[in-house]
């Protein structure tokens, strides 16, 4: 689960990570008390919305102006004007597509006096089974560009559970960002806090794009992007009151609902599919075949009828769907279970593009006898390959 820059900011604040003070704005009218209250004389307003490369951005609508999602502002009366001017406003970024997303919320925060700027960020090492440490003096960049083209600038380390953040982390982190003396001390001190804060909320990644150093001699996190492991917010309520539905896929919210894997995605061939490798193999051969896959879908091992139908009516319901392929492998789930899910859903919601469906496994026999004797017009498919042949065909044939 993704959250704001200002909630992320205020969640490390609990842990003493040095931040600038701010204020979230969710209408135009707030703009004004909010700057003052900072006091000045120096602003920024930022765009909240779940995506990177805000600063770079653009709105859609002529009234923001080109000078991105991340603004300086140095008067209270250009606060109130950028504050009207983004909020409403579709900011397209490099990660959220031509449709751009929406800015429902600004972020006002005190202006800080920039001396360096580097990065740092926590995540799971999956080979190690650790949280990683990545630290690089190039703040403020793409860290993707930095690893392809100066790798040499980037330190990583991982931190043995066992012990926890140790003295000399926080030196190595000190020593890759060129810090001596007191700024090595913050840098140390900065590193537990950021330890503590990812292990005690369960994150899968944190981020510091830029951590700066100020012309105080302080160091300071100047953005903060945090996602958690979703597997673990039922032991953070607190965590899971922030998140913000406006910023999710409605498809993927309602899949939720009915604890379904579903990643929304630009092709025209929704998938239905148990089990997580399966649904992988499944959008490689569709894309083998010529075509795109819509989505990720994996309605899991112990599915219901209920369950199935749930997935089927959320695939139905995008638009760019152009045909549907059903693949599963009945293992704990059972064939005939999926057949009557998706025969229920197909009498509720109707069919109006190509099905394909692939049964294997389980009341393998059950299943196809179930799906025949329904009526509906259902291609049958003996394997994948076969599968993802036939549903590929059924769609360039319409299109």
């Amino acid at each position: 689960m993704n959250i704001h820059e200002y909630q992320a900011k205020s969640v490390l604040r609990e842990f003493g990570v040095p931040v600038p003070r701010g204020i979230p704005v969710f209408a135009a009218s707030e703009a004004e008390a909010a700057a003052k209250e900072l006091g000045g004389p120096v602003w920024v307003v930022k765009s909240q919305i779940h995506a990177g490369g805000r600063g770079k951005g653009t709105f859609k609508e002529a009234k923001a102006g080109d000078k991105g999602g991340v603004r300086l502002a140095r008067s209270i009366e250009e606060v109130v004007a950028y504050a009207g001017q983004i909020l409403g406003n579709t900011l397209v970024t490099v990660q959220t597509g031509p449709a751009g997303r929406q800015v429902n919320r600004i972020y006002i925060e005190d202006g800080s006096n920039i001396a360096k700027e580097f990065y740092v960020s926590l995540l799971v090492d999956r080979v190690t089974s650790r949280v990683s440490f990545v630290v690089s003096t190039e703040g403020g960049m793409d860290i993707e560009d930095v690893a392809h083209n100066t790798p040499e600038k980037i330190t990583t380390f991982s931190v043995d559970p066992a012990t926890g953040v140790m003295p000399h982390h926080g030196r190595t982190v000190a020593k890759a960002l060129g810090l001596e003396g007191d700024l090595a001390k913050q840098a140390g001190a900065l590193t537990a806090k950021l330890y503590e804060a990812f292990v005690a909320k369960d994150m899968a990644m944190l981020e510091i794009n830029p951590l700066i150093v100020s012309a105080e001699g302080e160091l300071r996190c100047l953005d903060a992007k945090v996602s958690f492991d979703s597997n673990a917010l039922y032991r953070h309520p607190d965590v899971f009151a922030l998140r913000d539905e406006g910023e999710e896929d409605a498809k993927e919210i309602e899949a939720s609902k009915h604890d379904l894997n579903y990643i929304t995605l630009s092709g025209s061939i929704g998938c239905m599919v148990n089990g997580a490798g399966l649904a992988m193999a499944t959008m490689d051969i569709i894309k083998l075949y010529g075509a795109e896959p819509a989505n990720f879908l994996d309605v899991g091992g112990g599915a219901t009828k209920e369950k199935v139908a749930a997935a089927f009516k959320i695939i139905t319901a995008d638009e760019s769907v152009k045909g549907i392929l059903v693949n599963i492998f009945g293992g704990i789930m059972k064939c005939d279970v999926i057949a009557e899910g998706v025969i229920a859903a197909v009498k509720e919601v109707g069919l109006q593009v190509p099905l394909v469906v692939r049964l294997e496994g389980t009341n393998v026999e059950l299943g196809k006898e179930i799906i025949g004797k329904s009526g509906l017009d259902v291609i049958s498919a003996d394997d994948l390959d076969d599968a993802a042949q036939k549903i590929v065909a059924a769609v360039k044939a319409r299109h």
